[in-house]
Parts: structure tokens; sequence; C-alpha cells
């Protein structure tokens, strides 16, 4: 099935995802909570088992080395991260963990598939005793799924409901089979990577390498929400606290392409009056909207939502206005 059929299976139905490319480190101690807390930059520490908690991890000055899941489980804390990160995360998790926490890197032996859709909740609950509807967004819970032993959690990319499952190597294909057995007849349409993409940027999710690096800090990409400056320490901290106080210089933006049909990429030029006031980090054509829309760092001076830009695509000026994030509204995940 091609990209923009895969796209609309997400938005109308259900899609099935492979991410077993994705990094799990597992913590293991009693300071296993507290470790996560120091390293990342939201909180941890205070939540139930259960609980699973998006965040930056941040280096001493700031920048960031990754975005990532910490998933509170009851006897372990579980670190979910990007697939190009893997073994720079995990050395850097090593420098940063005290003596009393030991570290496995699972992600050899570990998949990840994911299920999203409007009608994911339906066809899932077919496959598992786990009552589905008491499982909140962003809760997660050891399952039998096909009567495969799987750690079950309400997360995803795409900005509708969904589930994640995280099994043994192994069982993955015999869980892929069950699911796109149970999902025949609610039309279930295994996704690729290039949709997984269209999906994440309708809802203005930012991809690591493109929209954060380490030369970005969450507060100027709108991630200023997971950044606890009232903890006591957590690397970076002090930077961030200081960034905080001076105002940062450049913000994350959506961009919507407001005529025409021209695309805008990554690294084209956004103008105001004929001058550079930032870069496109993510671009395309937004398959649920009909249009093309970016993310980009912009000068603060012209972030807030309607400012009237261009985007430099192909020696042409064309016009764009800044949007608030989703850009996609009808998004069928849960609040709580």
């Amino acid at each position: 099935s091609g990209q923009l059929a895969e796209h609309e299976a997400v938005r109308k139905g259900i899609g099935l995802f492979d991410l077993s490319h994705m990094g799990e480190f597992r913590l293991r101690g009693p300071g296993a909570l507290a470790a996560a807390e120091k390293i990342v930059t939201n909180r941890v520490l205070g939540t139930d088992p259960g609980q699973v908690v998006y965040s930056p991890m941040c280096y001493p000055h700031g920048g960031i080395v990754d975005d990532l899941l910490i998933y509170h489980l009851e006897d372990s804390v579980l670190l979910v991260v990007n697939a190009s990160n893997i073994e720079k995360d995990l050395a850097w998790v090593k420098e940063n963990l005290p003596q009393d926490v030991s570290l496995e890197n699972e992600s050899y032996e570990t998949s990840l598939l994911a299920v999203q859709g409007p009608r994911v909740e339906e066809m899932l609950q077919q496959m598992t005793e786990v009552p589905l509807s008491d499982l909140g967004y962003y809760r997660t819970c050891p399952a039998k799924v096909g009567g495969l032993d799987l750690l079950l959690s309400r997360t995803g990319y795409t900005g509708e409901d969904g589930f994640e499952l995280y099994v043994k190597d192994a069982e993955a294909p015999d869980l892929w089979n069950r699911l796109m057995e149970v999902g025949k007849s609610y039309d279930i349409t295994p996704i690729g990577l290039a949709a997984r993409d269209t999906l994440r940027f309708e809802m203005g999710y930012c991809l690591y390498g493109n929209d954060i690096d380490e030369t970005t800090n969450p507060l100027e990409a709108n991630l200023g929400w997971t950044v606890k400056i009232k903890k006591e320490d957590f690397v970076g901290r002090d930077a961030l606290v200081k960034q905080k106080e001076d105002g940062v210089s450049r913000k994350l933006v959506g961009l919507e392409v407001t005529e025409g049909r021209m695309i805008p990429r990554q690294g084209y030029t956004i103008e105001a009056g004929g001058s550079p006031v930032g870069k496109v980090t993510s671009g395309t054509f937004a398959p649920s909207l009909g249009k093309g829309y970016a993310l980009g760092y912009v000068d603060s001076a012209f972030s807030k939502v309607d400012t009237e830009l261009n985007i430099q695509i192909r020696n042409k000026a064309v016009p764009a206005a800044v949007r608030r994030a989703p850009f996609y509204k009808d998004g069928t995940r849960k609040s709580k």
C-alpha cells in the first residue's frame, strides 16, 4: 500500500507498525527511578508504577542528547530511545548512573510493535483479558496479548489512540501474524516509516535529528512543559534555568503554506520581509490537510501564531503562516 493510503488507514482505521529498531535500556536497583530523574528534564520521581513519561535528556549545556520514554515499572525502569542514538545514549546513561543502579541494553532482544488508529481498542480487546478501557493514556502494564507475554502501553507517535507492545524478539513474528489475523476484519494495514513520519508531523511532534538535537534545547523546541526547573538537580538544569531567565532567541514553530501546492523541506530558508529569520527542520505534504506544512526555528520575534512569513522553495518566496501544533486536530489519542 502506498504512503498516502497507509497514512489514511491510521487516521480512519488501524495501522500496524514494526518499530523494533528502537532502543530499550533497563535500569535496576533501589536508585533506578532517582537515576532516571537525574538524567531527564521531566519529573519521574513521584510517579506511580505503570506510568510512562516523555522527556528530553540533556547535556550540561542544555542541548538534547535524545528524547525518550521512561517506563516506571514495578521492578525496574525502562528507557526507550531513538534507534539512531542507541550507542550514544548507552554511553551517556552509563556515565551518569550511580553505583547502585545497573543498566542492561535490551535493544537487540526486544521487538516493538505498535497498533494505532481510532478502532484499535476494540480490536486489541479481542486478544487480551486486560480491560483496555481502564488503561489510560501514557499508562503501561504487563499483559498477555494473543497468548504472548509482553509489556503493553497506551502510547504512540501518531496522534491517534494506540498501543505499543514490547515483546521478546523470538515472539515478534507470531505477534505480528496474530495482530494481522484478528485485525483482518478491521482492515488493519501495515505501516511503513514514510507514513509514520507524516503522521507524527501532522501532530507537530519533534523528530530527533531533524527538529531537535544537541544544538537545540527543549525551551526553544516548545518542550518547556517537559522541563521541571523546580527539580533540584538534573543534567542541564543550570543552563536551562539561565536560558529561561534570559529568554530564547529562537523558537520552533509550525508553518502552513498558505498559497499554492509547494512543499517545504528540511534546510529551506524562512524569511520575513525578504530577510532570513530561520530554517525549516521538517517539511512535508500533510495528507490529512491537503497542503504543505513545515516545522522550523525562527527568531522569537516572528514566532507568534498567524505571523506571515515566506519560505524559499526552489527560488520562490512562498507565503506561509505560523500555526500552532497539532496541525491535525481530529486525532483520537486519549487526553488522560
